[in-house]
């Protein structure tokens, strides 16, 4: 209720005199089978608590259009990699791991697949549609670059020449969705856009990244991240 009461007065402060965007994961869409992909028609299907408040929170910007005439809109996009991202994510952490000849904590069986896109193709995506989107729809934006998790864990290994030793398989999270695809047909249908970075182009560049910005990784690791990463993976 509060956070609706929040909402009424931005929309009583302001009006009609802004544009605004939430951005929004392709959890809320559930899990897809062997074959298939997300579009923006995909009915909502959230499986856990975290991805259920994102869909909520996508309705809610939908409620607000269609009952109040804001001109707000909807982007959901699949999972992102690049520099800068936080080392709880599974690409930052598999290189840092790797990095420090720690185990490189896998999921279930690691065969989950995620749709991964370039954190630059995100924002060039992203800043189009803030421009040129019309409020009231929703974009989605995917990279078309599908893969295992457990690829990736190899690929990383394999690039920092480090043994696959280091994997452990440990259990699997509650509620975690088994593949993730978006189809972004319609952000090259309406704006001409498609993501530019094929994925193992782009994780080179990641992991060089992450090699020269060892101070960066060090300092966001320290506090806070270490309970995090306890409370994860400690008896798994």
């Amino acid at each position: 209720m509060r956070f609706c009461g929040k909402i009424n007065y931005i929309i009583q402060a302001f009006g009609k005199q802004f544009v605004d965007q939430i951005f929004v994961t392709d959890e809320v869409y559930g899990s897809l089978g062997a074959a298939g992909y997300f579009t923006e028609e995909t009915p909502l299907q959230p499986n856990s608590p975290y991805s259920a408040s994102k869909a909520g929170a996508d309705l809610l910007v939908r409620a607000y259009f269609h009952t109040f005439g804001l001109p707000l809109l909807t982007t959901r996009c699949s999972n992102n990699y690049g520099p800068y991202q936080f080392p709880e994510k599974l690409i930052p952490l598999m290189i840092n791991n790797a990095l420090a000849d720690q185990p490189l904590p896998v999921y279930g069986d690691g065969r989950n697949v995620r749709d991964w896109l370039h954190v630059s193709d995100h924002c060039e995506a992203l800043d189009i549609v803030l421009h040129q989107g019309a409020a009231g729809e929703v974009y989605n934006i995917g990279g078309h670059n599908e893969k295992e998790n457990i690829y990736i864990v190899k690929l990383i290994l394999s690039e920092l020449k480090k043994p696959e030793t280091l994997i452990k398989y440990i259990q699997d999270r509650p509620g975690h969705d088994r593949r993730y695809a978006i189809d972004a047909g319609k952000m090259a249908k309406c704006f001409g856009w498609r993501p530019r970075y094929a994925f193992e182009q782009g994780i080179k560049e990641t992991l060089q990244w992450y090699l020269e910005n060892q101070k960066w990784v060090a300092s966001v690791k320290s506090g806070d991240y270490q309970k995090y990463y306890a409370k994860q993976y400690a008896g798994r």
